[in-house]
């Protein structure tokens, strides 16, 4: 929310600096992000009267006027404006006069005249970032030889409030008014709201065929207005410094109602509606032209308003171009309503909008404020553009609207929360000053929570909002009294945060994405797998829950290679979510991912590519610092989102537990991928686990080696000659290195051979080659039985 500190202060004025104030709203909960100035530094500017203008002699595009500054005598300039005419109010730079940029104006001499000032527009004073292209029109009414910057009011500063989704109340001048009234303890005053009488008594009817989604709306019809007149300097002043340009006097008066008291209105051009204004939701397939000329195809999910002939605009979201008004329109009709914050929420993204209307609507509207709105925009549209107003008419459904709220707050709960006891009688005066129906009971209050307060349901909100106005800087600041023990520590399982300092010292760099990813990412990479979708994303691309980590790996891997960079080493670690909301799995998982060169770039290093046997030896790595590798074994298998020839399913005691392998090809040319990827998933839980470290005395006695080389088939996995091995070689076998695996000359065709290391070490004597060679014997006749390899000579 942005507004001006000035337009505030016409409604509550502390006696505060700036600043203070800022400070002050911050601490109410409510996030003060800037404080800027509405113009940028100027002086010597005054209100002056163009009282002559003639051509000028050597000049096609240049006038020679004479102004009246109120100095006495009128001064001569020469002006380039096209707009400029005798009578006009203009914003005057006299001589000596710095402009922003550090301009001074100075005597000067165009095409052979004296120029003594310059008549400024709105860009030369900064307050139009784009170039003007004639100078600043002031009204008729203002005071000749005053400051301009007094006459402007640009001693002002425009304060930006980043409020939460909860304080939907506060977006508004109004709602922040009441903030400050209350925190100062000072009556808010705003404009006086009359209710205007009609001048004729011709309506437009109105069907509400969805009273759910919207319980009341309010409509008049206002003929014979002015679309062509000139929006007032003072508003288009009030919605420059709350970020909103100017357009016709039609869009502005509603515009400036919505930041004035935080209804969003909309205006139809009566002339493009035909039959009745109906409020329903949306046939599938209908299509509608929005204001800004982007053409959407409606789903039986949207709430429009439409009249006989089709849709005209998206309920709380953006009009129509159609209906909308334009130079053309004689005769409108206004319309504010209370649309329910769910029939509107996720509306305007799914679509790929963000509008006021939509901003507001998804957080709140007060459900009484629409027919005060409709009567303040109905007398500032007839102050400005004329009209002959109609009668407001109203589609209410009581029992649908927001019911009364009450919540009770216990003296205990509170004193208990704010670790101080406050007197009963600030407490009452708190929830009242907040617009609550207060009543007193044994336990302490029963509060009734007022229209505009959405956020208000359970007894910690009451306890939230006295803690707030009371000043949270005020409450006692204690350490907790309590009886901690000592967290036992569980020495057979890995803690994340080493596992994580593992993988940083590998190389890689910890990624956090998004638990929400693109369905159309997710469904490349896991066709078959379901995971819940979002009913109110952040974004369409971010629509569904992550049901692995690889989506978001890939995703920051697309981000890094468009901008150079080739080599990318990240992991990441958090939940993935599969299966539907009613039967959802939350698991935790580490992944990483690789690509590029296996080193760094340098003089020393090589340009070879990473490939699967690095990211395996990264996660083996990681599998180890539990303290049971053999615990884990990896087999061939096949996954959607991974090479069907370089993927591997990993087990953990006979349980799938995750995957490794090579992006899958066709994945990757979907994605425009143009470089290899490694990939792997973990589970978390059986990462973590392991058994606790124990000594085994260290044998005195030495070691025996033999290295056997077996001829297998190529298709063999080599765990399941390891395996075989394990099986027959005894207690005593200390170690088992895979050192060669080649296929080549010397080898048959379909074969490779395998060579290992195989270690024993008896712990209290020497073992003998009797018994060694029986060991070996076991080994290669159990291998050539159950494997048909043989023993490579």
């Amino acid at each position: 929310m942005k507004f001006s500190e000035q337009w505030l202060r016409d409604w509550v004025s502390p006696q505060l600096a700036t600043q203070a104030l800022a400070d002050q709203i911050t601490m109410a909960g409510l996030e003060v992000d800037a404080v800027e100035p509405v113009a940028a530094a100027f002086e010597g500017v005054m209100v002056a009267e163009v009282v002559s203008r003639e051509q000028h002699p050597d000049a096609d595009k240049l006038n020679v006027c004479r102004v009246d500054d109120g100095s006495g005598e009128p001064v001569q300039v020469v002006c380039g404006a096209p707009n400029v005419a005798v009578g006009q109010k203009v914003a005057f730079a006299r001589v000596g006069a710095v402009l922003p940029g550090d301009f001074r104006i100075r005597k000067a001499k165009l095409r052979g005249v004296d120029s003594r000032g310059m008549i400024c527009s709105a860009s030369e004073l900064g307050l139009e970032e784009e170039t003007s292209h004639g100078i600043l029109e002031l009204p008729g009414d203002a005071p000749t030889g005053e400051s301009f910057r007094a006459f402007m009011g640009l001693d002002d500063h425009t304060i930006e409030v980043d409020l939460t989704p909860n304080r939907g109340d506060c977006l508004s001048v109004k709602g922040m008014a009441r903030e400050v009234g209350v925190l100062n303890r000072l009556a808010v005053e705003g404009p006086e709201i009359v209710a205007v009488a009609p001048t004729h008594g011709e309506t437009f009817p109105v069907r509400v065929e969805d009273e759910e989604r919207c319980p009341r709306y309010i409509g008049r019809l206002i003929k014979g207005v002015d679309v062509g007149a000139e929006t007032p300097l003072w508003m288009v002043e009030r919605l420059r410094r709350s970020g909103i340009r100017a357009i016709d006097p039609v869009v502005d008066v509603t515009n400036y109602v919505m930041l004035e008291l935080g209804q969003p209105l909309h205006a139809f051009d009566r002339a493009n509606l035909h039959g009745a204004v109906i409020v329903r939701l949306a046939r599938e397939g209908e299509r509608l032209v929005l204001l800004d000329g982007q053409e959407i195809t409606l789903t039986d999910a949207t709430l429009v308003i439409a009249d006989e002939r089709g849709p005209l605009a998206i309920a709380g979201v953006m009009g129509g171009e159609h209906s909308g008004v334009s130079p053309a329109t004689r005769d409108i009709f206004l319309e504010a309503a209370f649309f329910s914050p769910l029939a509107v929420a996720g509306q305007a993204r799914h679509y790929g909008l963000h509008t006021d209307a939509s901003h507001r609507f998804e957080r709140g509207v007060d459900p009484q404020l629409a027919r005060e709105a409709a009567e303040r925009a109905t007398r500032l549209l007839l102050e400005i553009t004329g009209g002959e107003p109609g009668p407001l008419i109203e589609a209410v459904s009581a029992e649908q609207l927001p019911g009364e709220r009450r919540v009770r707050l216990r003296a205990s709960r509170l004193e208990q929360a704010l670790g101080k006891a406050l007197p009963s009688a600030e407490v009452g005066e708190i929830l009242e000053r907040l617009g609550m129906a207060v009543e007193t009971s044994a336990e302490g209050w029963v509060a009734r929570a007022p229209s505009w307060r959405f956020d208000i349901a359970i007894e910690e909100d009451l306890v939230e909002e006295v803690a707030r106005i009371h000043g949270y800087n005020r409450l006692p600041v204690r350490r907790p009294a309590a009886r901690l023990s000592l967290r036992p520590d569980h020495e057979a399982r890995t803690p994340l945060g080493r596992l994580r300092r593992q993988m940083v010292a590998r190389g890689y760099q910890e990624a956090v994405t998004y638990s929400f990813v693109s369905p159309e990412l997710q469904q490349a990479l896991l066709p078959r797998v379901v995971s819940p979708v979002l009913a109110n994303p952040i974004s369409s691309d971010l629509s569904v829950m992550r049901a692995s980590l690889f989506p978001g790996l890939v995703r920051a891997l697309m981000h890094n290679l468009n901008r150079q960079q080739t080599r990318v080493r990240l992991f990441e670690t958090g939940l993935v979510f599969r299966g539907e909301l009613d039967a959802l799995q939350q698991t935790p998982m580490l992944g990483g991912l690789v690509c590029g060169t296996r080193e760094p770039e340098g003089w020393a290093g090589g340009r070879d590519r990473v490939d699967f046997f690095d990211l395996k030896g990264d996660l083996e790595s990681l599998l180890a610092m539990g303290g049971e590798p053999e615990a884990w074994r990896f087999e061939p298998g096949e996954h959607s989102a991974l090479h069907p020839g370089q993927c591997a399913r990993l087990l953990y005691r006979g349980e799938e537990a995750g995957w490794i392998g090579t992006l899958h090809p066709a994945v990757r040319a979907q994605l425009g991928l143009k470089v290899d990827a490694l990939l792997f998933e973990v589970r978390l839980d059986a990462l973590t686990q392991g058994r606790v470290p124990s000594f085994s005395p260290l044998s005195r006695h030495p070691e025996v080696r033999r290295d056997l080389a077996f001829l297998v088939d190529e298709s063999l996995p080599v765990q399941a000659l390891l395996d075989s091995i394990h099986g027959q070689a005894g207690e005593w076998l200390t170690e088992s290195r895979l050192f060669d695996v080649y296929q080549g000359q010397g080898v048959p065709e379909g074969r490779k051979s395998i060579a290992l290391g195989l270690t024993w070490q008896h712990p209290s004597r020497t073992l003998n080659d009797d018994e060694i060679n029986q060991l070996v014997d076991a080994i290669v006749a159990d291998a050539r039985q159950h494997l048909g390899a043989e023993l490579r000579g």
